[in-house]
């Protein structure tokens, strides 16, 4: 499946900030995407990253001067108009100012004037300058204005100082340019909960049962969610992969905090999607100390933990498991969808090569009332996609099988 970017005409102006060499990352990474790049760029901009270097991997010419008789006349005007995105990364101080103002005296400014396509800015600066009332203020009428800030992250800045400042990284800044333009938007207007990573029971202050889940299913899931348009409320137990940018995370530790949270999310929600691998036991009796070591035999007294989804009952919500099995596949996933009441189940076998947990490629089988479609292996964004499929079929077919009344708010 093509990258939710491909095809797409993607606009970058680069302000005069040491994080100039992240855009040139980002460039490279948006032409990966199958997107086309044009760039613009201040002039003082060219005093930390040559033109050169982003017209090597963008193989356009790159716009610095609003009056170049070589870009033509109406240069910034043409970049502004024939775009489905600008972004504007690194944007320092100056260049948020300038932007908020509706300032025109550089071939960056000029432009943004002249472009309607969906703008996302990405901070770099010293965290005095961030921090500093005009900058925030500036920050704020852009986002009136719908532009999208991607906030800055916290580190060691060029003055050797640490604070909040440096410009996101790329891959954080493709994830909200997807999110912002990457596909049709056949979830808007949904809410969809995902729950990902592996729940963690304590026995002790220092130990726990748990599991190997990664949490990449369910993040990937959450991802391609947020990109098709949905509200994604993402409940994610302990995980070895950063969450997606723009999600609502809501972090849990065990098996009955997961219960909480889900609970919680999904009234009114449209489709919960249990992609987490929640512990079935726990300790029956937490140690308030660690336990140490006697050289004797330790016995723990486990209790069943509740299972989840079979105890949400709804009329309008999509309910979507994962079985992770060992053997006799499409037997325990069958059982599992009837017994727990779901609308579809996503099945794989975690001992199949690349099917397993940690990679970056899953084989599902998904088994819905109707039949089973088993999927070839595919990296796990493009499997939360097929998952997703099915999960916008389930909605329509639900919405046209409810009264009227009940699919108003739908």
């Amino acid at each position: 499946m093509a990258d939710p970017l491909a095809g797409k005409r993607i606009l970058l102006g680069v302000s005069a900030s040491i994080a100039a060499f992240k855009a040139v990352a980002l460039a490279s990474d948006l032409i990966k995407t199958g997107a086309s790049v044009d760039v613009v760029m201040t002039p003082n901009a060219t005093r930390f990253v040559a033109p050169l270097s982003f017209e090597a991997i963008t193989h356009r010419p790159v716009l610095t001067d609003l009056f170049d008789p070589a870009a033509g006349s109406i240069a910034h005007v043409s970049l502004g108009v024939d775009t489905d995105a600008f972004v504007v990364a690194p944007a320092t101080a100056d260049c948020i100012a300038g932007l908020a103002l509706g300032l025109a005296h550089d071939a960056l400014l000029a432009t943004a004037l002249c472009t309607r396509a969906p703008t996302l800015v990405a901070p770099a600066m010293e965290t005095l300058m961030l921090e500093h009332p005009a900058t925030q203020q500036n920050l704020e009428t852009l986002r009136q204005r719908g532009v999208t800030i991607v906030e800055p992250a916290a580190g060691r800045l060029a003055s050797g100082r640490v604070g909040r400042g440096r410009m996101a990284e790329p891959a954080d800044i493709i994830d909200v340019l997807r999110a912002k333009i990457g596909r049709p938007a056949d979830l808007a207007g949904r809410t969809i909960v995902v729950t990902a990573g592996g729940t963690q029971e304590p026995i002790d202050p220092v130990r726990h049962i748990g599991n190997r889940s990664s949490g990449k299913m369910g993040y990937a899931i959450a991802t391609a969610a947020r990109d098709r348009g949905a509200r994604v409320i993402l409940i994610s137990a302990p995980a070895t992969v950063p969450p997606p940018s723009g999600v609502e995370l809501r972090p849990v530790i065990t098996a009955l905090e997961m219960k909480a949270a889900v609970e919680d999310a999904v009234q009114g929600a449209d489709a919960l999607i249990m992609a987490a691998a929640v512990a079935d036991f726990r300790v029956a009796s937490r140690a308030e100390q660690k336990i140490k070591r006697t050289g004797e035999e330790l016995t723990l007294h486990l209790i069943p933990n509740p299972d989840i989804v079979a105890g949400i009952r709804s009329d309008t919500l999509v309910k979507v498991g994962f079985a992770a099995e060992t053997s006799d596949l499409l037997a325990h996933a069958r059982e599992k969808l009837i017994r727990k009441g779901l609308d579809l189940i996503a099945a794989n076998d975690v001992t199949a090569p690349g099917s397993g947990f940690g990679g970056d490629t899953n084989q599902l089988v998904l088994i819905d009332r109707r039949g089973t479609e088993v999927l070839p292996l595919l990296s796990k964004r493009e499997a939360a996609d097929r998952v997703l499929d099915r999960v916008c079929s389930l909605l329509a077919e639900r919405k046209a099988s409810l009264p009227l009344d009940a699919t108003q708010n739908g």
